[in-house]
């Protein structure tokens, strides 16, 4: 279905090849996940299999690639829309109707099909990424989730031979993940769809016929998932998020490797390995020790609405201490990003009250909101609009009143925090997606506010800028910031945060230590969440542990009574 021979890629006025003689074969209905560090080319690659590159993007493009029989140099972009669908990694990019439908016919009706096709088209498109409710709302109404499911829609109802998938579930809640992969699944079985993936996430790659690796624009391993994924370090160095469960075997020095919470439990239990009560009181301790300073957050009875949209948040009570770091998760659409909004004063709420350290945010101005309350957007580049690295993160600052001297100590500060101070003369929109998301932290950190709000910080991260930004984030806590993290990734909100507040429709349904959150998996699942592998595995031996280091740490040699479980 798809073939590469020799290709080389240079862009138009940029520096060194992006891909070097890259030789691939797809075959037809091969699931195929492509993944790599950031900047590794795995973006420029998609853009070669439906003509993008040479025809749209320019630069140097060297070698063959055939899709479908196809080569794409010779025949244009248009022709190869039936065969090869293509979702970009900045999704939004795809979107410009006035409706979620007609965003969904665009496509299809553009191939001259008749109505009743076309509507066939559209509705199953939509029921199949969980988007056929919201037929009629505007795409700019939708969540960062719902954007990139509508994008999904859009490209599906085209029913092309080979679908390219480039990073599809960055913004999608963990059973909505699931639930995408399930009905590309169905559409390998009954089209016999070829599909390639590039995905950051390991435990969704198990599923896949074949992985790929790519580093510095070249394929350096590939196999079947278990050949490619076994090595955990190498992943790790590589810029590749090892699986938990590979982890934990490995951590253990058992001869097999696990890749699922199954295979893990039916190897400790072989193993005679039980759980040590005592590390398990020791660990609940030190989560009920945790100390925290006065509220400097209260949301009461807050309601907020869309113009001509369902609530987005009824009746939310909320209650944030000094020094807390929390996330707040919830499927999306949900209304994490609405209540973050009100943090900070972008929105006020149509009923109910949001009190910063005892002030009513309708009575306080923007400028001196920023100094308590810095929020870092979901998508950096709906914050970043200044030429220089430098320029970014002084413009925060500089509307505080403060002298040259200082905004310039802030700013040297904010950008040795987060790895950018060499970049600093630099044009922002060069940068990796994971060093834009840290200039915008950069940018909020120059205004030193108390409170930091994070929608989505990792979205779209490689392991390595997520080990590095979730560092910074744990620094800024540790040193005396309060952290509010909205985030679909349960394993980070498991290792990183102490609280968890789980949404769902626009109300709290849960909030807790995040242990206690991570105790009660119906509840998660009522809100279109699951539990990282860790946590499930932990589960099933009687315990909670969020973290392969606390599960290892709880386990000894002595198998407990199961009716006595912890």
């Amino acid at each position: 279905m798809i073939s590469l021979k020799g290709v080389r890629f240079h862009y138009k006025n940029a520096g060194e090849e992006v891909l070097k003689g890259i030789d691939l074969q797809i075959e037809k209905g091969e699931v195929v996940f492509l993944m790599g560090p950031s900047g590794a080319g795995k973006s420029t690659l998609c853009a070669t299999l439906n003509g993008l590159i040479p025809h749209l993007i320019r630069g140097n493009f060297q070698g063959e690639v055939e899709v479908a029989g196809k080569k794409t140099r010779e025949v244009p972009v248009k022709e190869f829309a039936p065969h090869v669908g293509l979702v970009f990694q900045d999704f939004e990019a795809q979107l410009f109707c006035t409706t979620v439908e007609l965003e969904a016919a665009f496509g299809p009706e553009n191939l001259g099909l008749d109505r009743e096709e076309l509507k066939l088209r559209v509705q199953e498109s939509l029921d199949s990424v969980r988007m056929g409710r919201f037929r009629k709302r505007q795409p700019a109404n939708l969540s960062g989730g719902e954007k990139q499911r509508l994008a999904l829609a859009s490209v599906l109802a085209m029913r092309p031979g080979a679908l390219v998938l480039d990073e599809p579930t960055t913004d999608l809640d963990p059973l909505g993940k699931s639930e995408l992969l399930q009905a590309l699944r169905t559409l390998r079985e009954k089209q016999g769809m070829t599909l390639l993936m590039v995905e950051h996430e390991t435990e969704e790659a198990l599923s896949a016929d074949r992985v790929l690796l790519m580093d510095q624009g070249k394929l350096v391993a590939q196999g079947s998932p278990l050949e490619v994924l076994r090595d955990g370090k190498a992943l790790a160095e590589l810029g590749v998020r090892p699986l938990e469960m590979m982890e934990l075997s490995s951590r253990l020095k058992v001869p097999a490797t696990w890749t699922t919470p199954e295979e893990a439990h039916q190897g400790i239990q072989s193993m005679g390995l039980g759980i040590s009560k005592e590390a398990y009181v020791k660990l609940q301790e030190r989560d009920r020790d945790r100390k925290y300073g006065e509220v400097v957050l209260e949301v009461s009875k807050v309601s907020y609405g869309y113009e001509k949209g369902t609530p987005a948040l009824k009746d939310v009570c909320l209650k944030v201490r000094r020094g807390e770091f929390l996330a707040v998760v919830g499927q999306n659409g949900s209304g994490k990003t609405t209540l973050m909004k009100h943090l900070n004063g972008l929105l006020k709420p149509q009923s109910g009250v949001v009190l910063v350290n005892g002030r009513d945010i309708r009575k306080e101005k923007p400028s001196q909101l920023s100094r308590k309350v810095g929020l870092v957007f979901q998508n950096p580049d709906h914050q970043i609009f200044a030429e220089r690295v430098w320029d970014e993160a002084a413009f925060g600052p500089g509307l505080q009143g403060l002298s040259p001297k200082e905004v310039g100590e802030r700013v040297e500060q904010a950008l040795q925090a987060v790895g950018l101070l060499e970049a600093k003369d630099e044009d922002p929109f060069v940068l990796t997606k994971g060093s834009r998301q840290r200039l915008a932290v950069a940018s909020v950190l120059a205004t030193q506010p108390e409170v930091i709000v994070l929608d989505e910080p990792t979205t779209g991260l490689d392991y390595r800028e997520l080990a590095s930004m979730m560092e910074l984030i744990k620094g800024l806590n540790d040193a005396g910031h309060t952290i509010l993290m909205v985030t679909h990734s349960m394993p980070l909100v498991a290792a990183h945060a102490q609280r968890t507040v789980v949404m769902k429709e626009g109300r709290i349904l849960k909030d807790g230590p995040t242990r206690e959150v991570f105790s009660d998996p119906a509840s998660l699942k009522e809100a279109f969440l699951t539990l990282p592998p860790v946590v499930s595995l932990s589960q099933r031996l009687g315990f909670t542990a969020l973290t392969v280091d606390e599960l290892v740490g709880c386990l000894n040699r002595e198998i407990p009574n199961p009716k006595s479980q912890i």
